[in-house]
């Protein structure tokens, strides 16, 4: 079955004295992109996540967070940027000279500046660590894909519901097609008889015009291929492979067809239709958007 390009899947454990935490987030891309957020010690892991989440998504953004909070053994780290340091020294000096302030830069006013003295929070190198964030990570892509399925099938249930609502409309589209040529023979035959009254010089000749453009509002052709689009596109929805460029496509030429039958056929009865096939098509596209 198809699959959304939208989910989640997150898989949280207990470590040492703290946790674990593995979040796995996916939205719409038109190509596949992964991102990977990990802590400093797990840095080595990066891509072989992306391996796997490539064997796994063949479109869409993809998010993969790693945290691991507390912990005995924990490595604090304190950062001091002393060449940010020196610029806010150099930029305050200049700044009092230049508002005449009194004052003075002390070492309590350089370091609470942002940036200058930073603390980082990092775990551990030890590799049961790296082992139990492979085993999370492929956990939450389970969870993913998961969800990922399950919003697939709900999309497909809704996308053939409303297929099936621009099916109905062809079919009452073609249940008035075969009157479209005499109608339209009739009434431009109706305007010329009105224009030139008793004056007609060549009667075959004006029937056989008529014809011609008469002719031109049949839209059996379109008929015919927007019910082979259709079913196309429904045999799509049954594949278990990535379809959505497919889908996209197919409902492209669906919206041609049903374009041409508005503007050829030039019935009020059938732009009806025409609208409601068009209203639910739009519907349709924006599901679309969300396939893999």
């Amino acid at each position: 079955m198809i699959r959304s390009m939208t989910g989640f899947g997150r898989r949280q454990t207990a470590w040492q004295d703290g946790s674990v935490t593995v979040e796995v987030r996916s939205v719409n891309h038109r190509f596949l992109e992964v991102a990977c957020r990990l802590p400093r010690s797990l840095n080595h892991l990066e891509e072989m996540f992306k391996k796997a989440v490539q064997q796994r998504c063949t479109r869409g953004r993809i998010d993969l967070t790693v945290s691991v909070q507390g912990g005995k053994g924990r490595a604090a780290t304190v950062s001091l940027d002393q060449s940010l340091a020196k610029q806010y020294h150099q930029t305050l000096r200049a700044l009092k000279k230049s508002l005449k302030l009194s004052g003075s830069i002390d070492l309590a006013l350089i370091a609470g500046l942002r940036d200058v003295v930073s603390v980082s929070d990092q775990p551990p190198e030890d590799p049961k660590l790296g082992k139990l964030v492979v085993r999370l990570v492929a956990e939450s892509l389970d969870d993913l894909a998961g969800m990922r399925s399950r919003e697939g099938t709900a999309l497909a249930k809704d996308m053939l519901t409303r297929l099936q609502v621009i099916g109905d409309h062809r079919l009452r589209v073609a249940a008035r097609a075969p009157h479209l040529v005499q109608d339209a023979f009739d009434r431009m035959k109706s305007r010329v008889e009105k224009l030139l009254g008793e004056a007609v010089p060549d009667l075959s000749r004006l029937n056989q015009e008529l014809a011609i453009f008469a002719d031109r509002t049949d839209i059996t052709e379109e008929l015919v291929r927007l019910d082979s689009h259709m079913i196309q596109f429904q045999q799509a929805l049954e594949h278990t492979e990535p379809i959505g460029k497919t889908l996209d496509f197919l409902l492209q030429e669906i919206g041609r067809e049903v374009n041409t039958i508005g503007s050829k056929a030039n019935d009020a009865e059938i732009a009806g239709h025409v609208i409601q096939m068009k209203a639910e098509l739009e519907r349709i596209r924006e599901q679309v958007q969300n396939i893999e």
